[in-house]
């Protein structure tokens, strides 16, 4: 069953397409990547997923309903934990505090303890800086806090944008490891874009290559890992 539809989608930003009819599909409990260049319309795809930005052309269906006519919040309500670029934590509040403001629904706050030991045994960093400014913390550490905190909303779908971005090569490769931990130990459903095309591939169960706002090419990540397409514009090999 398809968790998240993306039908034909097509965005533009002041009369420039950033995204041109772009399809693709997430099963239930399924890692789905979704890799390309800077510039090429990752981001703004969660932006459309999220309700952020309008759509142009096609649809968006989460559990087969239309999420065309739902604010962002709305989304986020139905199960939908998007990890934004760039961590953006609540600098002046705890770790703690930080993990808490992503309980916000009865479901997920009656299971807060639950979660935060999960979370915790994730990432064990967070449970000894607990009471810490997450301000203060290296960009590593609040990548953890930002994925904790839509770990905290018991999301069925957890979309995660470029969560190395600007982390060491050691401290991504922790990062890459403990998503694919949440995909296999929760069974939630991954949408991930990144640009360690590589990591990206190796994690997922299937991917997609987005290129100036163009899906050109899609499959398992075993296809793409031995497409030659892949291996020299991406792999450099």
């Amino acid at each position: 069953m398809h968790v998240l539809n993306i039908n034909g989608i097509s965005v533009y930003y002041e009369g420039l397409c950033a995204l041109n009819d772009v399809r693709i599909e997430v099963n239930s409990g399924e890692f789905v990547a979704v890799v390309g260049p800077n510039g090429a319309g990752k981001t703004t795809l969660f932006k459309a997923i999220s309700g952020v930005v309008p759509l142009s052309a096609g649809q968006v269906s989460y559990n087969g309903q239309d999420l065309s006519k739902l604010q962002a919040h709305e989304r986020a309500s139905l199960g939908i934990a998007h990890v934004p670029e760039g961590r953006q934590v609540f600098p002046s509040l705890s770790v703690l505090e930080n993990l808490q403001t992503g309980a916000q629904s009865k479901q997920a706050r009656d299971a807060w303890p639950q979660t935060l030991a999960f979370i915790h045994t994730l990432f064990p960093r967070l449970a000894e800086r607990s009471t810490q400014a997450a301000g203060t913390l290296s960009g590593g550490e609040q990548q953890m806090v930002a994925i904790g905190r839509g770990l905290a909303s018991m999301p069925q779908l957890l979309m995660l944008d470029e969560p190395s971005m600007g982390l060491a090569p050691a401290v991504a490769d922790q990062i890459f490891e403990c998503i694919q931990r949440i995909h296999k130990e929760q069974g939630i459903s991954v949408l991930l874009v990144e640009q360690r095309v590589g990591e990206a591939l190796e994690s997922c169960d299937r991917g997609y290559v987005l290129e100036s706002g163009h899906l050109v090419m899609s499959g398992t990540h075993q296809e793409l890992m031995q497409d030659s397409r892949i291996k020299k514009s991406y792999l450099g090999l």
